[in-house]
């Protein structure tokens, strides 16, 4: 048993989209520099599976667990069963592995494996990324030793357990270079270059919006349009000044690298990795669920550190008035951002996990 114990090993869990998963990848790299044992416990067939499982030196379990819903639907019913469920089979696990700390980046299957820390009293400390807790991250609150936010109001919401740490991002988002950028997309330079990213939740509008006004747009512009999976508009292939990809992975920094300014949604992973780049952004954010995009939006506009244009207000005359604004106002919004603290929060997390493993 003694020897059991002397194993530094550490729990990961989150997932159910990409951006409860995505800092967990962050993360990774350096635990494996520091020599943990890394477990990450998901659900079967989440997201998280699919982008963790392929990780070198990352052992993947899955547990049950259930849709958390703010809304009415039949499950709500079922899906409580679920994630009792998960909770055992959590509690199975790390009584097996014995993990000196449990983090937890969020979304429904966290909870299970949260209850599971809990009852083995194995300390846990969460991260939340939006400007308001999610419903997980609330149940899970009273089990954490620390909760590292992104936003200083999550910050104040979540009281005294609250760190204000930034989120972490993946190195690979800062190894980018400007010239395979343009190579990438076939642009020569001359121009500055307007990147659109999040085109993923509930993008397809500002898409066709910023297609629509490409004709304005492309005068002063060159436009590297990620738009999304299954979004992409053959009828613009070929199109002088603009560029479009579904997806880009590994050659999303030479991307960032060549951008000039940038039109995204409002995620915070989004955001965060346009802050930390500094990039000058207008952001139009997305309105469903609890509208943290919108909140997120404003707290940067509040601060000084983006554009922010709402949905309502989107047509393609608005959009090249709101680009032409940002990029006047680019040099002040980049030394605003210059002077933020490190907007990536890997070191910061990595402290708290430090400061609350059990020897």
């Amino acid at each position: 048993m003694e020897e059991v114990f002397s194993v530094k090993r550490i729990v990961l869990t989150g997932g159910g989209t990409a951006g409860h998963v995505s800092p967990n990848q962050a993360l990774i790299p350096l635990l494996r520099e520091e020599g943990w044992e890394i477990h990450y416990i998901g659900t079967k067939n989440g997201i998280e599976r699919s982008l963790i499982e392929p990780m070198t030196g990352v052992a993947y379990h899955a547990v049950s667990s259930g849709k958390l819903r703010r809304y009415f639907d039949l499950k709500n019913f079922t899906d409580p069963f679920r994630v009792i469920a998960g909770a055992f089979q959590s509690v199975a696990l790390i009584r097996k592995l014995k993990p000196s700390v449990v983090f937890s980046k969020g979304g429904f299957v966290s909870v299970p494996v949260v209850f599971g820390a809990a009852l083995c009293r194995v300390p846990v400390v969460m991260h939340e990324s939006d400007i308001t807790p999610g419903l997980a991250n609330n149940l899970c609150k009273p089990f954490a030793k620390a909760i590292c936010t992104t936003f200083p109001e999550c910050a104040s919401l979540l009281g005294s357990k609250a760190v204000q740490t930034g989120t972490p991002l993946r190195d690979m988002v800062f190894s980018g270079s400007r010239e395979r950028g343009l190579a990438l997309a076939g642009f020569d330079g001359k121009k500055p270059v307007l990147m659109m990213i999040g085109g993923s939740l509930g993008a397809q509008s500002v898409n066709a919006v910023l297609r629509e006004a490409l004709p304005e747009l492309t005068k002063r512009f060159d436009v590297l349009h990620v738009c999304g999976k299954g979004n992409l508009a053959p009828e613009l292939e070929g199109m002088a000044g603009y560029r479009q990809f579904e997806y880009l992975s590994a050659e999303l920094p030479d991307a960032f690298a060549c951008a000039d300014i940038m039109l995204s949604r409002a995620g915070s992973n989004s955001l965060s990795e346009i802050m930390a780049l500094r990039k000058p952004a207008l952001l139009i954010p997305y309105h469903s669920g609890r509208g943290d995009q919108v909140l997120n939006a404003n707290s940067l506009k509040a601060r000084g550190l983006a554009h922010v244009m709402p949905q309502s207000d989107l047509n393609a005359g608005s959009l090249v008035t709101a680009i032409d604004a940002l990029w006047e106002d680019r040099e002040l919004l980049t030394q605003r951002l210059a002077a933020l603290p490190d907007a990536n929060g890997t070191q910061a997390v990595l402290e708290q996990i430090h400061r609350y493993a059990k020897p």
